[in-house]
């Protein structure tokens, strides 16, 4: 909810000119403006181009399906970029499906908000990460990709930075900040792992693959992050223990492509010149 209950009952009582759209309460505007994003997010899709990797036909039997599966999730994962791409952005997702209990917990013991207030700042992250995103996507090339890892780890320390934070009008813009670095740090390395999906087995067995790895993330982080609670950690004690987590595992994320540079130089340079020249990512 971005929005407070007065600013939301002049919202609904907007209306068109000749036109009853039947949106009378929250709820129903609610998912009126989401399906109008599925509309226009169509839309875009129509326009992506079409590539020329040949279509390759799944199996019928669950075995075969699980077989051809995990050869893609080990195909990826043994890529000198599609790994670490992977591994970042893996990270990321889990990290960003359990942000917003992370906030929760924080604006009420930090601010003393109630759920409702503190979803608004959740929704103050989601702007910088759309913010970060765009930014990226004008600045960064796809062989820079890998460039941005030190964000990753800069999450990290903002997580920890959270608990040292008392007043919404500093919370705010902070949160701007985090999610922008999110932003920008989410979508070359998510358009680098496409481009080497879509090289080793295309695009659809990358995605696929890709899914697998965040949602098993997203539920391990949130596992973790719900023992730290459950037996008696403060909200500020596990916070900081999640943003060492964090940071140390882009750390090691780093380490990891640093010694692939040294140890697989050639290699990392021939994925490199391939990454520069796709005109698709």
């Amino acid at each position: 909810q971005l929005v407070g209950r007065l600013v939301s009952r002049q919202l609904l009582g907007i209306d068109l000119p000749l036109i009853d759209t039947g949106i009378n309460t929250p709820p129903e505007a609610a998912i009126a403006s989401i399906i109008l994003l599925y509309i226009v997010a169509a839309l875009f899709n129509l326009k992506i181009p079409r590539t020329e990797a040949p279509l390759q036909p799944l199996a019928h039997s669950p075995s075969a399906l699980v077989r051809d599966f995990s050869n893609c999730n080990a195909r990826l994962w043994s890529d000198k970029l599609g790994q670490i791409s992977l591994a970042t952005t893996t990270l990321f997702w889990g990290v960003s499906g359990n942000l917003r209990y992370i906030v929760l917990a924080w604006a009420a013991a930090a601010l003393g908000y109630s759920t409702t207030q503190a979803s608004s700042l959740v929704g103050v992250v989601a702007l910088g990460t759309a913010f970060g995103a765009v930014l990226a996507s004008v600045r960064m090339r796809l062989d820079q990709a890998t460039s941005v890892i030190p964000l990753g780890i800069a999450m990290g320390v903002l997580v920890i930075a959270m608990n040292f934070i008392g007043n919404v009008w500093v919370a705010a813009p902070f949160l701007i900040v985090m999610g922008g670095i999110g932003g920008y740090l989410v979508v070359p390395m998510n358009a680098l792992l496409q481009h080497r999906g879509h090289n080793l087995m295309g695009a659809g067995r990358s995605i696929a693959v890709q899914n697998f790895n965040e949602q098993a993330c997203i539920l391990g982080l949130g596992a973790f992050y719900t023992g730290m609670t459950k037996f008696g950690m403060s909200a500020f004690g596990a916070i900081t223990i999640f943003g060492l987590a964090v940071a140390s595992i882009m750390w090691l994320i780093g380490r990891w492509h640093r010694s692939n540079c040294v140890r697989h130089a050639d290699e990392v340079e021939h994925l490199l010149a391939l990454a520069r020249s796709d005109r698709h990512h």
